[in-house]
């Protein structure tokens, strides 16, 4: 099986891949089309030159490479996706017959994490918008975050059973550190899942939003919230 898991930046997305790694059966990929999405737009990002030194940055043989049999003889694949990378013209038909799930997180939380590690984001940097639109493309399971970190077990029991996936409580735990399919940028961004062991304790109240994002939190509340509407409960 492959899966398709999408989601926004700050979404719990690296601790739900290593969550698919530690089960033994999953190979693993981290945003492989994130090095060619900078290639195509420019954007400025941290470690912006090392992505794409390091990483493929044609989509055709990023697409070609998904497309293809699952790595290291592994049974299954868990692709680690966001939206806002797959831009106009960058292929999709290795998506097609493919098990999409897409992670989700309330804005707020997601705009304060964000701003802990890059300034100003926009709308586009959060995936929101372009998230929705691949939700309707392609359907699937709607994980909430704040549902995990209250009940892994729960949550992620529901999950394996939506897609036909066995569950293992090995999902609940992995060794602290990075994983060697990790992107370069990890040095960066995943600095907190390095540190952990496991699923965080659940959430509380949701953060202060500063006024210069009280736009982008209005702008990509309904849109979080329409996807929410969806998410699977425990159990």
């Amino acid at each position: 099986m492959k899966i398709a898991m999408w989601s926004g930046p700050r979404n719990l997305s690296t601790a739900m891949m290593y969550a698919f790694a530690a089960r033994g059966d999953c190979a693993v990929s981290d945003e492989p089309f994130y090095a060619a999405y900078l290639a195509a737009t420019g954007v400025a990002h941290p470690m912006g030159d090392e992505i794409r030194a390091a990483h493929e940055t044609d989509p055709a043989r990023v697409a070609a490479h998904l497309a293809g049999p699952v790595p290291v003889g592994r049974a299954h694949w868990y692709q680690k996706h966001m939206p806002h990378h797959m831009e106009p013209g960058f292929p999709l038909d290795w998506a097609e017959g493919v098990t999409h799930v897409h992670l989700i997180r309330h804005p707020a939380r997601v705009i304060a994490s964000y701003l802990e590690k890059r300034e100003s984001p926009t709308l586009e940097d959060l995936g929101y918008a372009r998230h929705l639109e691949f939700y309707r493309r392609f359907p699937g399971p709607v994980v909430d975050s704040a549902r995990v970190r209250e009940d892994p077990a729960g949550v992620l029991k529901g999950l394996c059973r939506a897609i036909g996936l066995d569950w293992t409580e090995r999902m609940l735990s992995w060794p602290a550190g990075g994983r060697p399919e990790d992107g370069i940028w990890a040095a960066h961004w995943y600095g907190a899942v390095h540190r952990s062991t496991g699923f965080a304790g659940p959430e509380g109240a949701l953060p202060d939003v500063p006024s210069d994002c009280h736009g982008l939190l209005h702008a990509a509340l309904p849109l979080y919230e329409r996807m929410a509407e969806d998410a699977l409960a425990p159990g």
